[in-house]
C-alpha cells in the first residue's frame, strides 16, 4: 500500500503540472488567435513571436515530469510522503503555469496592438515561473530527507 501511495503522489506531481500548463497554454493561445485577428483585421503583419508567449506555461510539464522520476526511486520507502509532495509540489506548479498563461494572454494582446515591451512581457513570465523552479528545487530538497529503501 506505501508503494502504491508513492506512485500515486509521483503521478499527481506530474498530473497536477501538466494540467497548469494545458490550462495556461490555452489561455495564452487563445489570446494569440484573438491578436493575430485584430491584426489581419487591421492589415499588420501577425507577430509570430507570440508563440513564444504561448509556449512558456509548457515548461511547468517538465518540472513535474523531473518531480516525478524522482519520486517514484523512492516509493518503496515513504509512500504518505511522496503522496503529500507531489500533491502539493504538482499543484503550486501547475498554479504558477495557469498563472504564467494569463499573463502570456496579456502579453500577447498588448505585443500585437504596440509591437513593444516583448522584452519587459518575458521578464514578467520568467518572474512567474521562478515560482515554479523554487517549488521543484525545494522539493528535490525534501526528498533528499527521504531514505532510499533498503
Amino acid at each position: 500500500m506505501s508503494e502504491f501511495l508513492g506512485i500515486a503522489g509521483a503521478i499527481a506531481c506530474l498530473g497536477l503540472s501538466a494540467a497548469g500548463s494545458a490550462f495556461g497554454t490555452g489561455a495564452a493561445a487563445a489570446a494569440a488567435v484573438g491578436s493575430w485577428k485584430k491584426c489581419y483585421a487591421a492589415n499588420k503583419p501577425a507577430p509570430f513571436i507570440l508563440l513564444g508567449l504561448v509556449g512558456a506555461p509548457i515548461t511547468q510539464t517538465l518540472y513535474g515530469m523531473i518531480l516525478m522520476f524522482l519520486m517514484l526511486g523512492k516509493t518503496q520507502s515513504a509512500g504518505v510522503p511522496l503522496l503529500v509532495l507531489g500533491v502539493f509540489a504538482g499543484l503550486a506548479i501547475g498554479l504558477s503555469a495557469l498563472f504564467q498563461g494569463r499573463a502570456a494572454a496579456c502579453a500577447c494582446d498588448a505585443q500585437a496592438e504596440t509591437g513593444q515591451g516583448l522584452t519587459n512581457y518575458f521578464s514578467a513570465l520568467g518572474i512567474v515561473e521562478t515560482v515554479a523552479i523554487f517549488v521543484m528545487v525545494f522539493t528535490i530538497i525534501a526528498l533528499g530527507k527521504i531514505p532510499a529503501a533498503a
